[in-house]
């Protein structure tokens, strides 16, 4: 099958549409993975067993069910019990949602790695508990961690198309809608070459940050 140039042009709109769709789904997404992470890495850490056990019991079941599974609950069946969202607001939040629990585990393992004698230093210099967190602790977990959350970003924008499933198009479900109207595969194609072009090189930039943050 030969390429067709003009189908592709004709695709191009749709395309920018997608895209459009797909950074909003992963700007917001982030935003979302990374504060509501901290929140439940803190949560994990609490001393009392009643905040600590059920936030690590939510963590363990959203990490351990696929995203897919996920969406669809988001999407078909939470709106029987409460507010209905909107398919491109249904896979902000589940895909958000869904990245946290593994973004938590990025906070403890930065929050972990602190050494105890800056624990100590913030004690011995009469800190307080939330001083001690936002002056000592988090500015060094959060330097640790950046690499790792880099990846699980280019991980949320190969998993984006997911939320094409429950009507969201991004850029694979306009893709997959114009190639089911007019029976081509240009643009599959370009989506395919679109997420490499992306995803590659923020893949690259994130090894020469690992790198440049660990000397």
């Amino acid at each position: 099958m030969s390429w067709d140039w003009n189908v592709v042009e004709d695709f191009m709109p749709r395309f920018w549409d997608g895209v459009l769709v797909t950074l909003q789904a992963l700007v917001i997404g982030t935003l979302i993975a990374f504060v509501l992470g901290l929140v439940w890495a803190l949560a994990q850490r609490s001393s009392q067993a009643w905040v600590r056990w059920p936030v690590t019991a939510v963590t363990e079941f959203i990490r351990n069910t696929p995203l897919l599974v996920q969406l669809f609950f988001l999407f078909y069946v939470v709106p029987n019990f409460g507010p209905s969202m909107s398919p491109l607001t249904t896979g902000i939040v589940g895909l958000g949602l869904h990245y946290s629990t593994y973004t938590a585990e990025v906070y403890r393992a930065g929050i972990g790695g602190v050494p105890v004698g800056q624990w100590e230093a913030a004690t011995a210099l009469s800190l307080s508990k939330g001083r001690t967190w936002r002056a000592v602790i988090l500015p060094q977990a959060i330097r640790r961690v950046v690499p790792p959350l880099g990846n699980y970003v280019v991980a949320m924008l190969k998993d984006s198309p997911m939320i094409a499933t429950i009507g969201a198009f991004d850029m694979l479900g306009e893709a997959q809608a114009f190639s089911n109207e007019t029976f081509t595969t240009e643009a599959l194609t370009v989506v395919g070459v679109a997420f490499i072009v992306v995803a590659y090189p923020a893949s690259l930039l994130i090894r020469a940050l690992e790198r440049r943050l660990v000397r």
